[in-house]
């Protein structure tokens, strides 16, 4: 990655495709995780590398909210615009999440099911469960859903952090960006030496935040002018040989401080990792290269990524608590097709059914709704 020379141009905030097919493998990612709960592969240690599929939305979200930000956009329209496309949504999945994962008198061998605590539930349809460590009131009511109180905390400073994130150039940009990495490095280290501290019990959302500036932040430069002269596919090879090396590594004694440091920090460095990807991959798209990544298939797979990822561990439940849990095998992989197919056939109905048609209606109701003010503002304009 290269910082441009002083006379380029800024980057024109196009249509970057690639990243919606990006956003489906960080979705199958996390559902590929998640199989292991029902059917694992004799290499879950790399599997459960899906779950930094969640990193790679949040860095995501941080960037493609910044490249699509447009002039003249209160803080109400966006926020509303936000709960209009991510809440209908999830209310739905959260109806059919709750008969899977509660029962008035749950089976003990069935650990995934809680008791029905109408309290903890409720956490779960403001979006407020995030903001407790503890597992029971973290994955209220779906489970995956936490996720989605980081994002609307994102969401909630995302006004601010843009306007702070505007005045930036290139160097203003990627100095923010190292800064916002070395504070996660920083922090991850401390709760290391300090595991009974405070700063362990930081929130989630407050944890996670780094990861959506570090999006932001490399939006931000490129608008500016930032090149990113390497290809996607070095990113990758980067990527796979830092997971390899974990992989290969996790049972070796911490003789060696700096291989110890990394294992330690693989969550930033993973966060670097995804932060390359995106970047490489938007850079790409820019500059009119081909990329797989806008193969028309994979570009739907990701505009129904995030019913996908609210519908998946919902349809594996039921088949684990229909069939038992698989041992390890090879022969999963048919498990892995069959609920692979189901989780896509759950996420298109909701997707077309839920998703689409309410975001466009609750849209259309807020631009009517404002219309007549903005209206009035003119017309006082022109006395």
């Amino acid at each position: 990655m290269n910082q441009p020379t002083a006379a380029a141009p800024p980057a024109r905030a196009g249509r970057l495709d690639s990243l919606t097919g990006l956003r489906w493998w960080a979705a199958f990612g996390v559902f590929a995780h998640h199989m292991t709960n029902l059917a694992p592969l004799p290499v879950f240690e790399v599997v459960g590398f899906g779950k930094y599929g969640v990193t790679l939305f949040f860095v995501l979200s941080g960037f493609v909210l910044t490249w699509s930000a447009r002039p003249g956009v209160t803080a109400p329209t966006f926020y509303w615009r936000r709960f209009a496309r991510i809440y209908p949504a999830h209310f739905v999945a959260l109806l059919f999440a709750i008969p899977v994962f509660y029962s008035y008198t749950p089976d003990p061998a069935q650990s995934w099911v809680k008791p029905v605590s109408v309290g903890i539930l409720l956490l779960s349809v403001p979006l407020i469960q995030g903001w407790w460590r503890d597992p029971v009131l973290l994955y209220s009511g779906n489970p995956a859903a936490w996720t989605l109180t980081c994002e609307f905390f994102f969401y909630a400073l995302f006004p601010a952090l843009h306007r702070v994130f505007a005045r930036l150039r290139v160097r203003g940009a990627l100095v923010a960006m190292t800064l916002t990495f070395a504070a996660a490095l920083v922090y991850r280290v401390y709760v290391w030496f300090q595991p009974h501290s405070r700063a362990a019990e930081v929130p989630l959302p407050v944890v996670r935040l780094s990861e959506f500036v570090i999006g932001i932040a490399i939006a931000r430069a490129m608008l500016s002018g930032w090149r990113v002269r390497i290809a996607p596919v070095w990113a990758f090879l980067g990527s796979a040989a830092l997971a390899g090396w974990l992989v290969t590594t996790a049972d070796r004694p911490a003789g060696n401080t700096f291989a110890a440091f990394v294992r330690v920090t693989k969550d930033e460095w993973i966060i670097f990792a995804c932060a390359a990807m995106i970047a490489t991959i938007a850079w790409r798209d820019l500059a009119g290269k081909r990329s797989l990544l806008r193969w028309r298939p994979l570009v739907l797979l990701g505009e129904w990524s995030y019913a996908f990822y609210l519908v998946h561990a919902t349809f594996i439940y039921v088949a684990r608590d229909t069939f038992g849990k698989e041992t390890v095998s090879w022969s999963n992989l048919q498990w892995y097709a069959a609920l692979l197919i189901v989780s896509l056939a759950g996420a298109a109905a909701l997707h077309y059914a839920v998703e689409r048609p309410l975001e466009r209606r609750l849209r259309t109701w807020w631009d009517t709704r404002r219309r007549p003010a903005q209206d009035r503002q003119a017309v006082g304009s022109l006395h």
